[in-house]
């Protein structure tokens, strides 16, 4: 009996169209860190790097943090449809270049966006044959705040806007796919990991 198993597995190693991850959640939540641990054990997965208007934080590299605009060129290139999504944060925009996100899953690459709430929306609108969401969580309110504290990059007008607005962005909850609760990082790490290769294997 020829069971033509070759044909099917033949079919599965054929390189696809990549998936295009969206991953928020409060700020201080450490949605960076895990990002950079997967983008490290994992291949053919990119992160998408996003532009903004607030100014750079040390040691921030142009290109590789963020692409740093003006507040008149990052409106100039909202005229040019030239985001897949955008946001206003605390007072900054924050947007999303769409050819690199384009180009990168037409070669099979899983993109990364580490965006927030209203972003991810706009996203998976867009492009919702190709876009997942996480939404990762703190363990706890005290240990979100302490974690916003312990970063000591911002002041604290600046940390109570971002914990005022945490109960909006937890409106979006629903709206992902999966939910990741960062109390143990390599925890964490693995189980992100575990999500963006199960999805792989998805017929």
């Amino acid at each position: 009996m020829d069971l033509n198993i070759d044909t099917y597995i033949t079919r599965t190693r054929q390189p696809g169209t990549g998936k295009l991850w969206v991953i928020s959640g409060p700020s201080g939540v450490g949605k960076g860190t895990l990002v950079k641990a997967v983008l490290a054990q994992l291949e053919q997965v990119v992160l998408s790097v996003s532009m903004t208007t607030r100014s750079p934080r040390p040691g921030e590299v142009e290109g590789r943090n963020y692409f740093f605009r003006t507040r008149e060129a990052f409106e100039a290139l909202i005229q040019e449809d030239a985001f897949l999504e955008y946001a206003q944060y605390n007072g900054n925009y924050y947007g999303t270049p769409i050819h690199f996100v384009q180009e990168a899953l037409t070669q099979g690459q899983d993109v990364i966006l580490e965006i927030e709430v209203q972003g991810g929306a706009q996203v998976r609108a867009k492009m919702p044959e190709h876009a997942r969401g996480i939404f990762v969580l703190p363990p706890s309110g005290a240990v979100l705040e302490e974690r916003l504290r312990n970063r000591q990059t911002e002041d604290e007008a600046v940390i109570q806007q971002r914990l005022n607005r945490v109960q909006e962005e937890l409106g979006y909850f629903s709206e992902y796919d999966y939910c990741l609760i960062n109390d143990d990082l390599s925890l964490a790490v693995q189980q992100l990991k575990s999500i963006i290769q199960a999805e792989r294997l998805k017929l």
